[in-house]
């Protein structure tokens, strides 16, 4: 079903896979900007730093349900593909947008989370770093916004807007010697993160997009597939796996 796609994975020397909001979605997690995405919901203003200083309880009382959410998932079919295809030798590093930690969850090893994690928080005064399951019972017992002993405001160890991404030199350096990247889920839309698949394009390699929605990076991808993440990825192990088999 996806010869195409097994024989660029299976020629290419250095594979990374970039990731946006759209593999989680199976997994129970609304996405950002698709019909039924976060930003439909909500103003993307809540995800400021702006906001957080402004009205930290109500920053809390949104980022608080949403690490409800995100603890409760679990990896898809689409995550655990991932991390099949990364044991395999066949993929290097997966860059990703999202906060979630489900890559890890479904056996992926290298991941650069660019815009963080919600699973850790710090004090944004002297930076003491807190599990986020412990600020959450904080909340609970009626403390919010909660305040580190220093009297500082706690926040959750994520990228907010009109924050820089830390990570993404780190990042761009990884994508300038790839070969190939496997944009999965991503709209393609977030600067700079979008920089990474342009990035192995620039440089020569191959750039394959798998979204639901079009991207503006459609015209320069060697392959767009639109079909669903959690078909697309769990078929692409078993064709490689047909074929390696069949090469024993």
């Amino acid at each position: 079903m996806y010869e195409k796609l097994a024989e660029y994975l299976l020629s290419s020397t250095y594979v990374i896979v970039f990731t946006g909001a759209g593999i989680s979605t199976a997994s129970g997690i609304s996405d950002f900007r698709g019909p039924n995405g976060l930003w439909k919901k909500y103003s993307p203003e809540i995800a400021s730093v702006e906001f957080l200083q402004r009205d930290p309880k109500s920053f809390w009382e949104f980022y608080s349900t949403r690490m409800r959410g995100l603890f409760e998932a679990e990896p898809n079919i689409a995550h655990k593909a991932l991390g099949e295809l990364e044991r395999m030798g066949l993929v290097q590093w997966i860059i990703t947008q999202n906060i979630d930690g489900l890559h890890q969850k479904g056996g992926s090893k290298n991941v650069i989370e660019l815009h963080g994690t919600m699973r850790k928080s710090h004090c944004s005064v002297c930076f003491e770093s807190y599990d986020s399951v412990d600020i959450l019972k904080r909340i609970d017992s009626g403390e919010n916004p909660p305040i580190c002993g220093c009297g500082g405001l706690i926040r959750p160890d994520v990228v907010l807007f009109g924050e820089s991404v830390k990570k993404i030199e780190e990042a761009l350096n990884i994508a300038s010697e790839a070969d190939m990247v496997l944009s999965i889920g991503s709209s393609l839309t977030v600067y700079p993160a979008n920089l990474v698949p342009k990035t192995v394009k620039d440089s020569g390699g191959k750039l394959i997009i798998v979204n639901m929605q079009e991207t503006p990076f459609d015209y320069m991808a060697d392959e767009v597939i639109r079909d669903p993440v959690e078909i697309v990825l769990p078929e692409l192990v078993k064709e490689i796996k047909e074929r390696t088999k069949a090469k024993s």
